[in-house]
């Protein structure tokens, strides 16, 4: 190496700013006479020999070309491959290491290609940190794309948190930075230290793509390889397809981990990982529901976020237990015929500086325009979607949960935001695309292309928009103009139907629209109908909290609402709580107030719950045609002054309907005369008037049989007593 040269390469080392470490430590011909030199560098050794890794023995001795810790040892050329390591004595100390900068590099040039093109859709296999062994020593390979970033270290306990020790190599094709560090294992704390171009170290860094992370407040990356979990789910992954399908019945249980069961007598804490499978698990099969769905799990910072905040996208979060605890919930899930859904946050992060704000001195992931690239309501940052590396980052995280952790559909957080760029915005706040609109269309682009690699690679799973607009064909396919999800939020229905509910009976009549009007969209979507967590918080009160009357007609309106939602065209959705009436808006601090089931107006609400989940599954008429217009049919949406809908469910089996009655004020109606199509007996199937729901038991004695007397333009009508505040479900039977 010419004076020049070695001058410099010393200064970059000793100053922490080579962006190649390995072209100057190591082991090198560039010795004087085509000797041969190995360079290390260790702040704090007082001293330094050179050791054959084969047999232990010391084959020279360092001599200090820097005050800083940078040693250099000659020795003539050898003609095979040396491996070597250090022995090094400091702070009193001897011991021997391996050196980190003998090793070669682990991206080969296809690696780098597709990473540099934002193609690759497994990145997280060859970005973030995967121990491995290499010539026959276990250690760690660290990767990390940060490209116009002037040095990455990684640093942790085994480099004392010095970012001079283990300066990353760069590959500038693609803009990786990867280092192989021996000696580290499984469980190792770490973070990156990344000085930017502008020669300036900021907070450290976690590593966006680690599989696991310290526990909040500590903000560490941890060393996690990936799976080898024994998954004993393989009946369950075999067939469920059907599962997940439009035809089958889907009835989601929302659950935010940290609150729905606490253990007071031990700090209040939440359950562990394993803890939730021993208790949720049962629960949520024993109430028919098909599906939980999960707040985020990936790692977040903040409590007060809910997890809609994450800094970790690739970690569930230790707070609750480690990542094979995790895989093992997914498990018991699956082996007890549950599907796991997850909340998953593409539209925005947070601005925690150990995040991936400006991640490598420069607006890496985010805008760097304030009116493109920052959410004003939350404080968060949005992504910037036409970026390659980005989208593919997204895309490949989408893919991680469904591929490691065998999860079974992804709930797209906040798609409204994503596609509007005026979101939010006042005039003067946001930038129009090239074409002039509103529409973020590199978002739109990102959607899609999420869509389509999740379905061509997990065709077996769901991804369902949470979108408040009328942005149109959001689960439908890309073929066809559509966004391609494969259900959407109806939050139209949710938010009409709730207003409705919270109205005193005698002004309901005024209102009736509320009730049908949800009716003329329904089936432009694969709805879901959501009852869900952003429901019951920020002042809007639980949903028994919505409705009106004396403490009967509350339970009564709760009940009624509940069947007419199982019975009405779309998947379900309940938060946690909604199911025994919780009064109190969510805590996320705070256990739900199961305590309440002691008393019996809300067991009665959870054994209704119960029963129309298990008639929902149990009744194709039911679920079969929920995304369909011939699986549902008016009788009657007319009678306002009433308070009365009637309606038809039919399924693809022909001559088999369910006929749902509501009568949404506290009259009983007796001899109440209602159109049916076909001829038969009709079974009263569900009343949620009965008094295992805590209602006052005024029904039809099992059922009424038909009559040839044609009403609401049907060929026969039923006569029937239709209890105050209530939903009464009938199935026409052939026989008597």
């Amino acid at each position: 190496m010419p004076d020049t040269d070695h001058f410099t390469g010393m200064a970059a080392i000793v100053n922490a700013e080579h962006h190649d470490p390995f072209s100057y430590l190591g082991m090198h011909a560039d010795g004087p006479n085509g000797s041969q030199v190995v360079r290390a560098f260790f702040p704090g050794a007082q001293a330094m020999d050179l050791i054959d890794g084969k047999n232990g023995r010391c084959v020279g001795k360092f001599k200090e070309i820097h005050a800083a810790g940078l040693f250099a040892c000659e020795m003539a050329r050898r003609k095979k491959p040396f491996v070597y390591r250090l022995r090094v004595e400091a702070g009193g100390n001897r011991f021997e290491i391996e050196d980190a900068y003998r090793f070669g590099p682990v991206l080969g040039e296809m690696d780098q290609y597709f990473l540099a093109e934002g193609t690759d859709l497994a990145a997280y296999r060859k970005l973030g940190a995967h121990p491995k062994t290499m010539d026959g020593v276990d250690g760690v390979n660290f990767a990390v794309w940060a490209p116009s970033a002037k040095r990455v270290s990684v640093v942790g306990d085994f480099n004392d948190w010095d970012g001079r020790r283990h300066s990353m190599r760069l590959h500038p094709g693609c803009g990786v930075w990867e280092i192989f560090i021996p000696g580290v294992g499984a469980g190792a704390p770490y973070k990156l230290e990344i000085k930017g171009a502008d020669g300036t170290v900021k907070d450290l860094k976690a590593d966006p793509m680690a599989f696991r992370c310290e526990t909040a407040p500590r903000t560490a990356s941890v060393v996690e390889g990936l799976g080898d979990y024994e998954w004993g789910d393989g009946e369950w992954m075999a067939e469920r397809a059907s599962a997940n399908r439009r035809e089958a019945p889907i009835s989601v249980y929302e659950v935010h981990w940290g609150s729905w069961r606490r253990v007071i007598e031990d700090g209040n804490r939440s359950l562990s990982y394993g803890e939730m499978a021993q208790t949720l698990i049962p629960y949520v099969k024993e109430m028919g529901f098909t599906h939980i769905e999960l707040l985020p799990i990936s790692e977040f910072p903040f409590e007060g976020s809910w997890g809609y905040q994450p800094t970790g996208l690739f970690a569930p979060s230790s707070r609750y237990g480690e990542p094979d605890d995790f895989r093992a919930f997914v498990d018991a899930c699956h082996r007890a015929g549950i599907g796991l859904i997850i909340d998953w946050v593409a539209a925005h992060f947070p601005e925690d500086a150990h995040g991936l704000v400006q991640f490598d001195g420069t607006h890496l992931y985010e805008h760097a325009d304030p009116l493109l690239g920052r959410h004003m309501d939350w404080g968060t940052l949005i992504y910037n979607y036409g970026r390659n590396e980005v989208a593919n980052f997204l895309i490949s995280n989408a893919l991680f949960w469904l591929d490691e952790y065998h999860i079974d559909g992804l709930r797209v957080d906040a798609v409204a935001s994503m596609l509007y760029r005026d979101y939010s915005r006042e005039e003067g706040e946001w930038l129009p695309n090239e074409f002039g609109g509103n529409e973020n269309i590199e978002a739109v682009q990102f959607l899609k292309t999420l869509n389509e690699r999740v379905y061509e690679r997990f065709p077996d799973v769901m991804t369902i928009a949470e979108e408040s607009t009328s942005w149109p064909m959001v689960s439908r396919p890309t073929h066809d103009g559509g966004l391609g999800f494969g259900f959407k939020w109806n939050m139209g229905w949710m938010h009409d139907t709730l207003q409705y509910m919270a109205r005193e009976p005698v002004h309901r009549k005024f209102h009736h629209s509320e009730l049908t009007f949800g009716l003329i969209y329904a089936f432009q979507e694969n709805f879901v109908l959501p009852l869900s967590h952003d429901e019951v918080v920020h002042g809007k009160h639980s949903i028994i909290g919505r409705m009106p009357g004396d403490e009967w007609q509350r339970f009564a309106n709760l009940r009624a609402y509940y069947a007419f939602m199982y019975a009405y065209p779309g998947k379900k959705l309940l938060f946690m709580g909604n199911e025994f009436a919780q009064e109190r808006e969510w805590d996320h601090d705070g256990s739900l107030d199961w305590h309440l089931l002691d008393q019996p107006q809300y067991s009665g609400i959870r054994n209704l719950v119960k029963d129309v989940n298990h008639l929902y599954r149990d009744f194709p008429t039911l679920h079969e045609r929920d995304n369909q217009g011939d699986g549902f049919e008016w009788i009657d949406c007319e009678s306002a002054e009433a308070g009365i809908l009637a309606f038809i469910r039919r399924g693809s089996i022909p001559n088999e309907v369910m006929v749902v009655v509501c009568n949404f004020t506290p009259v009983v109606r007796h001899d109440y005369r209602i159109g049916v199509p076909l001829d038969g007996w009709y079974a009263e199937e569900l009343n949620s008037d009965s008094d295992h729901y805590g209602g006052g038991n005024v029904g039809n004695f099992g059922g009424v049989g038909c009559q040839s007397e044609g009403w609401h333009g049907k060929p026969h009508s039923i006569s029937i007593s239709m209890p105050p505040l209530a939903t009464v479900v009938f199935r026409r039977t052939s026989g008597e």
